[in-house]
């Protein structure tokens, strides 16, 4: 696939960059229509943005960068050029929850509440960023072969697309993209319950995202390696883990104590 989406001479935007901002475009409104039903203020929301997602986006680099630096430090100028690719999620949901920690904190927001906000937001923006990768023609799986790929019944732009350097893969990137999607519908499912406690749906986006993830992993060719091990798979157990740990952990009390859909449970004295 070609990576440049449109090329003015003096312009390049590429695809990569193109489903990037897509995903916090969609994301971004999704989160600030569910904080307003909470009384969060759109300025609170729109300046929570403003540092969250390049700071975000600067750990998710800087993570991929860590677990290549035998490269990187050999080509120092290429590590700002995330529109060829090279962004970890890990690395971004861990920049994204210490600031949004510190952000709720400061301004006596509930964090599980925020969290359980932003993580509805942030799974579809990982099923549509996954996109970028298949421009990329990264993110793939091991090498397959045409009649595997017909029989899933892929479109023949996928097809084609998973033919890189006269080898057809798996499009790894797309069963990721797809089980996100199916995430995105559950933890809505789980956000409307009426006895939904805060920090539940975070749980649960934890505890889904890092399943899938790991199983997806055991099949992608371009992963983060710590030895023989790999990284997504070691971070993927321990989310998983935190997950579990905190849907009890927010269930704990009563039915009525802490619920998402209480209206008057806005400020943060618990977490």
């Amino acid at each position: 696939m070609n990576p440049i989406m449109i090329d003015l001479g003096i312009v390049t935007i590429r695809w990569y960059s193109f489903f990037i901002f897509l995903a916090l475009i969609i994301g971004g409104f999704l989160a600030l229509k569910e904080s307003e039903k909470w009384h969060i203020s759109e300025n609170f929301m729109i300046n929570l943005a403003f540092y969250l997602i390049p700071l975000s986006i600067i750990g998710a680099r800087l993570y991929f960068v860590l677990f290549h630096w035998d490269y990187y430090s050999q080509h120092l100028i290429e590590i700002p050029q995330i529109w060829n690719g090279g962004l970890a999620i890990h690395g971004g949901i861990l920049f994204g929850f210490l600031f949004i920690l510190i952000y709720s904190k400061k301004y006596k927001v509930h964090t599980l509440r925020l969290l359980d906000i932003i993580v509805v937001s942030l799974i579809l923006g990982q099923a549509i960023g996954r996109w970028g990768n298949f421009f990329n023609g990264e993110a793939h799986g091991p090498a397959t072969t045409l009649a595997f790929l017909k029989n899933l019944h892929l479109p023949q732009f996928i097809i084609d697309g998973m033919y890189i350097d006269g080898t057809y893969y798996h499009p790894t990137f797309l069963y990721e993209s797809i089980w996100c999607l199916i995430g995105f519908v559950v933890l809505l499912f789980v956000r409307k319950r009426k006895y939904n406690k805060m920090g539940q749906v975070t749980a649960v986006y934890l505890m889904w995202y890092s399943v899938g993830r790991f199983f997806i992993e055991a099949l992608r060719t371009d992963s983060l390696m710590y030895g023989n091990l790999k990284v997504a798979q070691i971070v993927s157990i321990v989310l998983a883990i935190i997950g579990f740990l905190l849907f009890f952990w927010s269930n704990r009390g009563s039915v009525f104590d802490n619920q998402y859909n209480d209206k008057h449970n806005l400020e943060d004295d618990s977490f």
